[in-house]
């Protein structure tokens, strides 16, 4: 079976029904199993209406090694993490994050929530599923496992509920899975939830589960005027990612989140490294250096935020797309986490977070713009060769800096596409240089 197309993706997520079927997910449980050589692995799911049964088809996979599998039933990605780290075993979640309601797909960890990446085990995967498997004499069994009251011990252990205000909070769950766990938190916590779409649905009938697209998030921010709510958080599908919306309405953008949470560390954690990826603002590492924390800079995509952690011993790590991760939370990353530390900032600072968020936004930003092209890397190459006076590097793509101003071009993980962020220090300087590099990507296509 040709698998190329599967894993062009580092985590196997998003994928259409004729790319991701139950034959598929069964070849991949068998390759995992023998890839971490476990007795027992953790499998979730997120509420897709294929879910159930590719979880089905992957756990037949792992259990026809010998491998026992843990079912964790319907739960969200960062729980798979934590069962990955508390149970410490290898975990699994079926899911497509937050793509259309007919593709799904997986996310993959080893024990501890280690990452599974190209460089870290994709690769390997890929070819043990791709090649054939041998027989085996062992059949595992399957176990049901819950494992929520151990997981919001674990967050409310970090984030101590005592110390948090009695704020109003609206929460959009977008019909996935957070709702699988935000009524029970709010129930540990001083805090008022307002809820919107917590019921698991997964057909979605309110909104797509992207809140980076802004036609997601209208009902939150109607919501969160409407009630005088102190903040709004909406979750992606599978709960792993976060968009902010402060009292007024307005949405933040991923690098303030990044900027804030990471000065709330600092303060607690004085000369600590804090790993951002090189999309976010330029505000990140200069917010980061003025707390007395160490800026590390790395490439876009979980397996190597989580890598760069572990490496460099940081207490926190963002990426401009929604999602934070947490060294007391075996380094994975959780939306739920990121809301309340967002909760224990603003209990703690006393600032609405309309007025709060500015000290973090000296810049315009573009978000992410998407170019269509058959050869991504040579239009890359192509764009880098008009800037010769720039300073560029290539960790990721190249990001381009002209001083006052600085835009990175990169290939999608999953399409022929390319991706620009840009930034500068006002918004018809943002717009003007985005129309100076598309008009350059439409010339070297």
């Amino acid at each position: 079976m040709e698998l190329d197309s599967i894993f062009k993706s580092y985590d196997i997520r998003g994928l259409v029904p004729s790319q991701f079927d139950e034959e598929v997910a069964t070849l991949i449980g068998a390759a995992f199993a023998d890839f971490s050589d476990v007795p027992e692995l953790a499998v979730g799911r997120d509420c897709r209406e294929s879910s159930p049964s590719l979880a089905a088809a992957f756990s037949a996979g792992v259990t026809s090694r010998g491998t026992n599998v843990r079912d964790l039933g319907i739960t969200t990605t960062d729980m798979v993490s934590f069962a990955a780290g508390f149970l410490d075993m290898p975990g699994a979640m079926i899911t497509a994050s937050h793509n259309p309601k007919s593709y799904n797909g997986i996310k993959l960890c080893l024990a501890g929530a280690a990452p599974v990446g190209i460089d870290t085990g994709l690769t390997d995967i890929k070819a043990m599923a791709s090649s054939g498997l041998t027989d085996s004499l062992l059949t595992g069994e399957i176990f049901e496992r819950a494992l929520l009251d151990e997981y919001l011990e674990h967050m409310l252990g970090i984030v101590d509920p005592s110390a948090l205000n009695s704020l109003r909070v609206v929460v959009d769950g977008g019909n996935g899975v957070a709702g699988v766990v935000v009524p029970s938190l709010f129930d540990r916590l001083p805090a008022e939830l307002v809820g919107l779409y917590l019921e698991p649905d997964g057909t979605f009938p309110n909104h797509h589960p992207d809140p980076l697209r802004p036609e997601n998030l209208l009902d939150l921010k109607e919501k969160v005027r409407r009630v005088n709510a102190d903040i709004g958080v909406a979750f992606d599908g599978d709960a792993d990612r976060i968009v902010i919306v402060d009292d007024e309405g307005r949405s933040l953008s991923g690098s303030a989140v990044t900027a804030i949470a990471a000065r709330w560390f600092l303060s607690r954690n004085l000369g600590a490294s804090i790993v951002h990826n090189l999309i976010c603002s330029k505000a990140v590492p200069e917010i980061v250096t003025a707390s007395g924390g160490v800026p590390v800079r790395t490439r876009v995509g979980h397996s190597y935020i989580k890598a760069v952690m572990a490496e460099t011993d940081a207490v926190f790590g963002g990426e401009h797309s929604g999602h934070y991760y947490f060294r007391e939370n075996y380094r994975a990353d959780s939306g739920i986490l990121a809301m309340l530390i967002l909760l224990l900032v603003l209990s703690e600072d006393g600032r609405k977070l309309s007025v709060l968020r500015r000290e973090f936004e000296p810049y315009a930003q573009s978000g992410e713009v998407n170019f269509r092209v058959d050869d991504p890397e040579a239009v890359v190459a192509a764009i880098a060769g008009e800037f010769p006076d720039a300073d560029i590097d290539y960790l990721d793509g190249i990001t381009v800096d002209l001083g006052t101003s600085w835009f990175n071009l990169r290939s999608s993980n999953t399409e022929p596409a390319l991706r620009l962020n840009a930034e500068a220090p006002d918004h018809q300087l943002v717009d003007d240089l985005v129309a100076q590099v598309g008009k350059l990507i439409g010339e070297a296509v």
